[in-house]
């Protein structure tokens, strides 16, 4: 649904549609999400700082939405990183869940959130192939956690949840309508 939504608000907004990794890059995804957490996640940290040249550059002609950006990096590390379940997840407010100094901030980040079993459904409906990360995903649901509460702990910028299980019309509504009142 993320991709589907992150295209129709582009269009509707006439904005520039960008992806962490950005495209320079993102054909070595692969070969680096077979990498050493470590090495994975300078490879999706380098994306980001890469996407900020490309948003400062676009932003000044035209809206700018992101698919991925700092966020999705963070959590996922995070989730990685912390053994355990919930309680070993560092607690909110945590330096960890604030937007880096040094890194162009978006003015708005929206977390599109569907239950487990639309999230395989959709997955499946792809035919796609899956990134180690969703595959744990879906096999962990300590992992889902552990990534969901990170997203929710984020500051400066949060997220706003969006529900993504309607129709794609409904959630399209519901994004735009975010974005006009932010």
């Amino acid at each position: 649904g993320k991709t589907t939504v992150t295209q129709s608000v582009s269009d509707s907004l006439k904005a520039v549609l960008l992806k962490s990794p950005p495209a320079c890059i993102s054909q070595w995804r692969k070969i680096f999400d077979d990498e050493p957490t470590i090495i994975r996640r300078a490879f999706y940290s380098l994306g980001n700082y890469i996407v900020a040249s490309e948003i400062a550059k676009e932003s000044a002609r035209s809206p700018v939405i992101v698919d991925r950006y700092w966020h999705s990096t963070a959590t996922y590390a995070i989730a990685t990183e912390v053994t355990g379940g919930l309680q070993h997840l560092p607690p909110a407010h945590h330096p960890i869940y604030q937007w880096p100094r040094d890194l162009l901030k978006p003015d708005l980040v929206l977390l599109l959130t569907v239950s487990p079993e639309e999230r395989m459904h959709r997955i499946e409906g792809r035919g796609m192939e899956r990134t180690r990360e969703e595959a744990e995903l879906e096999a962990n649901s300590i992992f889902r956690q552990k990534v969901e509460v990170s997203y929710q702990r984020m500051e400066n910028p949060g997220c706003h949840v969006v529900d993504a299980s309607p129709s794609r019309e409904k959630v399209l509504q519901t994004v735009l309508s975010i974005i006009q009142n932010n």
